[in-house]
């Protein structure tokens, strides 16, 4: 392989904007693509409306711009909200916030008229992080603008963003360097985040729960980059393609990891994708990309929506090494497929590689391929429960890996467990983060545990379930989370809801929509909630015969216990969207029963199933009731 001025034994930089300055100044990297933006769902358009690049010294130049005109109003330390688009402004202004030595909050901008609640997570936000500034685009500055002179409602809101100095990201990007660009690339002058200062406040999925500002130092997310990129085998000439969102997790990971690697990244939006699947395949396909991270959920949609024929421009996805699966647990069986359906265009079976991360380990914590193993990965990687593995551990006799320590642990007893037990994921390492901002109780608990049994440093309580499986090659699977688990008084073993939710998808793939269930569990009894898919017939159907609709609900029953074994109690069907997801894909299901016992779903039928199997059904057309005599107790109880 050829890499050219590039030496494998670079030293590793303590920050990742250090790499960007050494990059930017070595001439075979200076005109070299840092990144570039498709943004029109369109690869093949040559025009700058269309797409965008911003090679490695551009790149440089402008972050060190940004940095210069922030410090010249903030001090170092200080918080600054980044509220721009996806697309190269953002990926400038988070490295030229890094640069300039300030704690930076980057989050999906709401739609500036902060109608229909869209503004609850931004009013934490400023809640939690109290920013200084918000960077944004000039035209979405003047919206806000608009919306406080005009508001007479959410004064709290108001007052909030009357608080914050608004930055437009088009002025910063601009203008005289102050600082002398050659000597930029130097550790010992570099004025930007240190090793063990906070420079990026990133919140969580919300999946679990309500999102919470994870604090992650410059240190730690450099130690996970440059794991992730020894894991994934990246280097100069790897090309990675993306359409996550930018702003936390694996999205932003991708961001730093392109530049520790020296890579060129080709991004593009997540509406791009949902609107056009076929857009990622033309993506892999033009710029002969090396590694894409997608959500497990990607490989389903893309065989069904795909357009495969229906495009003018042909696939070819010979050049992929890493196709990496996160948003665990990972089925075989979509893989499987996905594999059978794209082998014929080029897709090498060994490219698969499951993986696992958090945001409270800053993104990465593991993935079960292995660049000695290309050729000889999946499908020979092992399955336990339909799932495959996230990571590749090693022996328990040479368990010394000190970029990842990961241990199965009993939550009750905190002692680990041994191999073949199920228990919470425990991760030692560098790359854990400092904690929650403002919750000191919780980060003591989720930041800070120790094992009983055995002297040890301290390991971030992930709250997924996992269990090792093997003895001459040991893997991890993540079956689950802690938070979802459902107990049942009359099961022994506990049920991971989405075993649930995927045989009740399977009892009618054509009228339910796949990854868009919910079960939970209240008052011992097992609550199914499924979206009905949005078609032309379909919907005729429902307004003429219930029939059908009680007909899906026994089919959910009758499947969930003849594959799990677990009786539903209650199986209710909603319409497209109502099931809460988050940015990422991730069902929230501590959301969706929230929703459903307040009576807030888009109820189309709802059915209950009685001890002695009887049953009744309830067809909702207004879609106002949901089941909230029984659920609406339970919360207020709790």
């Amino acid at each position: 392989m050829n890499f050219e001025n590039y030496d494998p034994s670079f030293p590793d930089q303590p920050v990742v904007d250090l790499y960007l300055s050494v990059w930017a100044n070595l001439p075979a990297f200076r005109s070299k693509p840092a990144f570039v933006w498709i943004d029109d769902g369109s690869p093949h358009a040559t025009n700058a409306s269309t797409s965008s690049t911003l090679t490695y010294s551009q790149l440089n130049d402008s972050v060190h711009s940004i940095s210069n005109h922030l410090l010249a109003s903030f001090q170092r330390g200080e918080t600054v909200l980044i509220l721009c688009s996806p697309g190269l402004d953002l990926v400038e202004v988070i490295f030229g916030c890094q640069r300039a030595g300030l704690l930076s909050v980057p989050i999906v901008p709401p739609n500036p008229s902060f109608s229909k609640g869209n503004y609850h997570q931004l009013f934490r936000v400023l809640s939690q992080t109290k920013p200084k500034a918000a960077i944004a685009h000039r035209s979405y500055i003047a919206e806000v603008h608009r919306y406080i002179s005009s508001s007479s409602k959410n004064t709290d809101l108001v007052r909030l963003l009357q608080n914050l100095t608004w930055i437009s990201s088009d002025d910063i990007k601009g203008g005289k360097t102050l600082l002398n660009l050659k000597n930029s690339g130097s550790s010992s002058s570099y004025k930007g985040c240190k090793v063990d200062e906070v420079y990026l406040i990133q919140y969580t999925s919300g999946a679990t729960g309500i999102p919470k500002p994870v604090l992650v130092t410059a240190g730690s997310a450099a130690h996970n980059v440059r794991t992730a990129r020894k894991a994934y085998d990246l280097h100069p000439n790897s090309v990675i393609i993306s359409w996550l969102p930018q702003y936390h997790d694996c999205g932003l990971m991708f961001l730093l990891l392109t530049i520790v690697s020296g890579a060129t990244c080709v991004l593009t939006s997540p509406d791009a994708f949902v609107k056009r699947p076929r857009l990622w395949l033309e993506l892999i396909t033009k710029f002969s990309a090396t590694c894409t991270p997608v959500p497990s959920f990607t490989l389903p949609l893309v065989v069904k929506r795909g357009g495969i024929e229906q495009g003018t421009s042909h696939i070819n996805l010979w050049s992929l090494r890493n196709l990496i699966l996160i948003n665990e647990p990972i089925y075989r069986a979509p893989v499987e497929e996905f594999v059978r359906v794209f082998k014929p265009f080029g897709l090498n079976p060994s490219s698969i590689s499951p993986s696992y991360g958090l945001a409270e380990n800053c993104t990465f914590v593991s993935t079960a391929w292995r660049p000695n193993n290309y050729g000889a990965g999946f499908p020979n990687i092992p399955t336990h429960k339909k799932l495959l593995p996230s990571a590749k551990l090693a022996d328990r006799a040479n368990e010394t890996d000190e970029d990842m320590d990961i241990v199965i642990v009993n939550e009750e007893t905190r002692e680990a467990v041994e191999d073949g037990i199920e228990g919470e994921i425990w991760v030692s390492s560098p790359s854990n983060a400092s904690g929650y901002l403002g919750h000191p109780s919780l980060t003591r608990e989720v930041f800070y545990g120790l094992l009983s049994d055995r002297l040890s440093r301290c390991f971030v309580r992930t709250g997924d379930r996992g269990i090792v499986k093997g003895s001459e090659e040991r893997h991890l699977f993540v079956t689950g989370r802690c938070s979802d688990i459902i107990k049942l008084p009359n099961k022994e073993e506990i049920v991971h809801p989405h075993y649930v939710e995927t045989a009740a998808h399977n009892s009618c793939p054509g009228f339910i929509r796949g990854g868009c269930l919910a079960a939970f569990e209240i008052w011992s009894k097992v609550v199914v909630v499924a979206e009905v898919a949005q078609m032309k017939k379909q919907k005729e159907m429902f307004k003429e015969d219930d029939v059908v609709l009680r007909r899906i609900c026994e089919g959910i029953r009758k499947f969930v216990l003849r594959d799990e074994g677990v009786e539903a109690g209650l199986v209710v069907l909603v319409k497209s969207g109502s099931v809460p997801k988050t940015t990422s894909g991730k069902i929230q299901r501590w959301a969706a029963k929230e929703k459903l016992a307040r009576g807030q779903m888009s109820v189309v039928m709802e059915m209950r199933f009685g001890d002695d199997h009887g049953s009744s059904g309830t067809k909702l057309d207004d879609g106002s009731r949901g089941y909230n005599d029984v659920a609406a107790n339970e919360l207020v109880t709790t």
